[in-house]
């Protein structure tokens, strides 16, 4: 069973990632293993809820069955080193690396994103407003919901049934593509 690890900070939307977590472990069978900075309780942005990673980042760059990385959005933008390590290290042995809505920052300043066409909401008006510097590639950036490009996916917050599927597919969870359309049928409400 490979591992899938899902990074965890203060103030990330946690909606982003629990559903693309409870497929991969539950039909994917993958285990899931939270990381963050720090083996403390974090809390999501908009319901306060506290989740304590299972290990750290650093304790992570030692792990040997990674398949995946999963970042979600959120309203925080520190990246410790640790954190560009194991991005870039995972991106070298062409592990998936995803990240929804401001989650693609993370691959940005990781160099990862690079010739690669993503999405963020993260756009130069946000960027603007936040007063931070661009870590954005902007001319592979595309306006799309969700775009997978080789092992990297990336998805706007709207998306992420769109890019929970996706992540499943990179993982071969279905059976076929009626079967994740199917999927896609369910999670979005449609008959």
């Amino acid at each position: 069973m490979g591992q899938v690890l899902c990074f965890l900070y203060n103030n990330m939307a946690d909606f982003e990632m629990s559903l693309v977590c409870y497929l991969l472990a539950f039909e994917g069978k993958k285990d899931i293993v939270t990381i963050g900075y720090e083996k403390e309780i974090v809390y999501s942005a908009g319901s306060k809820i506290g989740y304590k990673p299972s290990i750290t980042v650093k304790e992570a760059l030692e792990l040997k069955d990674v398949e995946g990385l999963i970042i979600p959005g959120g309203l925080n933008s520190e990246q410790r080193p640790e954190l560009t390590e194991l991005i870039q290290k995972l991106n070298q042995s062409k592990k998936l690396l995803a990240a929804i809505c401001r989650g693609p920052q993370y691959l940005a300043r990781a160099g990862v994103l690079e010739g690669r066409f993503y999405t963020t909401t993260m756009t130069l008006e946000v960027i603007k407003r936040l007063g931070i510097e661009d870590p954005f590639p902007r001319q592979t950036f595309a306006n799309k919901r969700v775009i997978r490009d080789d092992n990297i996916i990336t998805a706007i917050d709207t998306a992420f049934v769109e890019f929970s599927i996706e992540i499943c597919d990179w993982f071969h969870v279905f059976k076929d593509i009626d079967d994740k359309m199917e999927m896609i049928k369910t999670f979005k409400g449609i008959d």
